[in-house]
């Protein structure tokens, strides 16, 4: 019994190994000699739609930063979505130019509520040529509209703007958000950019073509409707650009109470799609499509670290117990080292202080480690309510612009 477990543990370890090893080849391509979207003087226009679900504290500055678009403003119009409000949302878009979509049944989730959404602008109008989706808590810099419009022009029906944050700095918690997402901007969706693959939605800051919408249809089943729009593209060879400079500021969850609920969220929805659309990535990955293998092994990740977290913890018994060596603190020290160097690296590449983001570089890896405990108990939940994040950072876009700008000078 002995042998066999030692035995599953080495192949556990292979894969994992494996596992590790696709994402450095990957996110080596991040070196090469960057993909640009080429600039471009045809004009687009776009619908850009907000849900908002009692956003007054937030929505008024984003709103600012999309009424101060470097882009003609006879060619957007922004739809603000306030399902489930009771407060002044709806007001104070109205105050900012917005337009509103009333809608008075209970929404469920944010994938139904775009599904919603595309639908009315369907219905009601039929000049637009595309939708870019943005949250409530968002700020926006001055030329997103006119980065996704070369994006559309240069051929791509989806695009995912670069992800920042406006509150990078306010509590560990926000600070490892931040890197987060800078790591899958710079090792994920770049380096995927870089060499022709589809890079991945990411909830916000997103451009989809109207062509695109109502041709393949809209109609999210999982809790996480960015990831699988990803997938469904993945299967349908539809590649996803990466848009780097079309800039979208988040504001970063502050406490570990909000971030658990909000990953339970995401690896539910991982989950869920990992279980609708796995036999379809299997059938295109034996095809030789990389975009599904890819997009398979993304999948995977919650059911991998609940996999490697409990191989490891048999390792440090087995070690006890037998005296079966397994070097545990070389394997932590070796990965918390790792983490660090990739954080430096990364803020370096994105032109941001090391000094500014320590609490993040020093304590990623137990936010990563944070994961764990949410995996093991996603797969047991059989519904999840969408629960609102509370927002309450209200720093204009002129503010984070100045800030950043002050970075770089220094």
């Amino acid at each position: 019994m002995l042998k066999i477990i030692v035995g599953v543990l080495k192949v556990i370890d292979i894969l994992m190994i494996l596992y590790g090893v696709y994402y450095v080849i990957i996110g080596i391509f991040v070196f090469l000699k960057e993909k640009k979207i080429k600039k471009t003087n045809a004009k687009n226009r776009f619908a850009i739609i907000i849900p908002a679900r009692n956003e007054e504290k937030v929505i008024g500055i984003l709103l600012d930063s999309l009424n101060k678009q470097k882009y003609p403003k006879e060619l957007y119009d922004i739809f603000v979505f306030p399902n489930n409000c009771n407060d002044k949302t709806k007001e104070i878009a109205i105050e900012n130019n917005a337009k509103i979509i009333e809608f008075t049944e209970e929404i469920k989730s944010k994938g139904e509520a775009l599904k919603y959404s595309f639908k009315y602008l369907n219905d009601n109008f039929d000049f637009y040529d595309a939708f870019i989706i943005f949250d409530a808590d968002n700020v926006v810099h001055p030329r997103f509209i006119e980065k996704m419009n070369d994006a559309l022009c240069s051929g791509y029906q989806l695009a995912q703007g670069y992800r920042d944050s406006k509150n990078p700095h306010d509590t560990w918690i926000s600070n490892c958000y931040t890197l987060y997402y800078m790591i899958q901007n710079h090792f994920f969706n770049r380096a995927r950019m870089n060499i022709g693959q589809s890079s991945f939605i990411n909830g916000t800051g997103f451009m989809i073509a109207k062509e695109r919408i109502y041709k393949k249809g809209y109609n999210p089943k999982s809790m996480t409707e960015d990831i699988e729009l990803s997938v469904k593209c993945a299967i349908n060879s539809e590649e996803i650009a990466f848009v780097r400079e079309a800039i979208t500021y988040d504001e970063q969850i502050t406490t570990l109470k909000e971030s658990f609920k909000q990953r339970m969220r995401w690896s539910i929805g991982t989950n869920q799609c990992l279980i609708n659309y796995a036999p379809n990535l299997i059938q295109g990955g034996i095809k030789g499509k990389l975009s599904c293998i890819d997009a398979l092994i993304f999948l995977m990740t919650p059911t991998l670290q609940i996999v490697s977290s409990l191989a490891f913890a048999l390792h440090i018994i087995l070690a006890v117990i037998y005296g079966i060596s397994h070097d545990t603190f070389s394997s932590l020290l070796c990965c918390y080292l790792t983490s660090v160097a990739l954080s430096i690296f990364v803020l370096k590449a994105n032109d941001k202080r090391i000094k500014d983001n320590l609490k993040g570089i020093l304590t990623l890896p137990i936010f990563i480690l944070t994961w764990i405990p949410v995996n093991i108990i996603a797969p047991w939940k059989r519904s999840y309510k969408w629960e609102r994040i509370e927002h309450n950072k209200t720093i204009s876009i002129d503010k984070v612009l100045e800030y950043n700008e002050q970075i770089k000078s220094a």
